[in-house]
C-alpha cells in the first residue's frame, strides 16, 4: 500500500458562508485559491514540473496504445471510426484526465472483428503499461513509515504486486512516483474497460466469444459485484469511488449491445487463445478495493 499525504495542504483563507446563498462564490472561491496556490508552489519546484511531464507523458501513452488498437483494429476490418479523442480533466483532478476514445460509425462485420476491435484496445495498453510498472518498481524510493491522516492509501494491482515480488523491491513501503502512478491509473482504467459490461471491451469479448445470453447474465453479475463493493468500499476504505462505477456501470446496462452482421463466424482457436491471454491481463489489473481514505 502506498500512500499520498494531502495533511499538509493549507485552507485556503476565504470567509465561510453564512447563508446557502453564500455558497454560489464561496465554492468557486475555495476551488480557484487552491488552484493558484498549487501553481505557485509548482512554479517554484521545477522538479514538480519534471514530475508532472513524466506522469502526463507515460499516461497518455497509456491512453494513446489502448484507444490506437481499437482503431487499427477498426481499420483492419473497414470499419468506419475516427482518430482517438482525449477528455482533459479540471485541475486538482487525480488523473489530470477523464481518459479517451474512438467513436466507431459503422456496423461490425463480424464476430472476429468485433473480438479483434474489443481487445486490441486493452491488449495494446497492457504492452505499454509493463515496461512503465517495470521502471516504477525499478525506481521505487523508499517512502513515509506511516500513514497520516488525511491521507489516500493506493492499493497495487496483481501485477504491480507480482514485479515488485519478482525485483526483491518493498512496493508497499515505496514513495509515489510519477511512473508508479500512470502504471496505477492505466491498469485501473484497464480493469474497468474489461469488465465484461455493455459496449465496454469486456463486453465485446464476451458477446463474441460466448453469445448474447451470457453477455446479459455476465453484465448484470458484473453491476451486482460492483454495487456490493461500493458500499464495502464506503464502509471499510471510506471511499465514495465504487458508486460511480456502479453508476457507469447501470448506465451501460441500459445500452443495447449491436449484433454483429454476422454471428455466425467461428473465431477460431487462436482468438480463444487470445481471450485467454485478455482474462489473464484483466487479473492482473483489477482490484476490488482501490483506495482507502484515512
Amino acid at each position: 500500500m502506498l500512500s499520498a499525504d494531502f495533511s499538509q495542504l493549507s485552507e485556503p483563507e476565504i470567509a465561510p458562508p453564512v447563508e446557502w446563498i453564500d455558497y454560489l462564490s464561496y465554492l468557486p472561491a475555495v476551488y480557484l485559491s487552491a488552484v493558484w496556490a498549487l501553481i505557485k508552489h509548482a512554479a517554484a519546484r521545477p522538479d514538480l514540473l519534471a514530475q508532472g511531464m513524466t506522469f502526463a507523458v507515460a499516461l497518455l501513452s497509456i491512453l494513446l496504445a489502448h484507444e490506437a488498437g481499437h482503431y487499427i483494429a477498426c481499420r483492419r476490418y473497414g470499419v468506419d471510426a475516427t482518430l482517438p479523442f482525449f477528455l482533459p480533466a479540471p485541475p486538482l483532478f487525480l488523473a489530470g484526465t477523464f481518459g479517451a476514445f474512438i467513436k466507431i460509425k459503422s456496423p461490425i462485420p463480424n464476430r472476429r472483428a468485433l473480438f479483434d476491435i474489443g481487445v486490441a484496445g486493452p491488449l495494446a495498453g497492457f504492452i505499454v503499461i509493463v515496461p512503465i510498472a517495470i521502471a516504477a518498481v525499478l525506481w521505487a524510493q523508499p517512502g513515509p513509515s506511516s500513514v497520516a491522516a488525511g491521507s489516500i492509501i493506493f492499493h497495487e494491482q496483481p501485477l504491480l504486486r507480482l514485479l515488485a515480488g519478482a525485483l526483491g523491491v518493498p512496493i508497499e513501503t515505496a514513495a509515489i512516483s510519477p511512473l508508479f502512478m500512470a502504471a496505477w491509473i492505466g491498469l485501473l482504467v484497464t480493469s474497468l474497460n474489461l469488465l465484461p459490461v455493455g459496449q465496454l471491451d469486456g463486453g465485446h469479448a464476451v458477446f463474441a466469444v460466448l453469445g448474447p445470453r451470457v453477455h446479459w447474465w455476465a453484465g448484470r453479475a458484473a453491476f451486482a459485484v460492483m454495487a456490493a463493493s461500493a458500499v464495502l468500499g464506503w464502509t471499510r476504505h471510506h471511499t465514495p469511488s465504487g458508486f460511480l462505477y456502479a453508476i457507469l456501470l447501470f448506465i451501460m446496462l441500459r445500452v443495447r449491445h449491436p449484433p454483429a452482421m454476422d454471428e455466425a463466424q467461428p473465431l477460431g482457436a487462436t482468438r480463444l487463445l487470445a481471450a485467454l491471454l485478455t482474462l489473464i491481463v484483466f487479473l492482473l489489473s483489477f482490484e476490488l478495493f482501490p483506495i482507502t481514505i484515512t
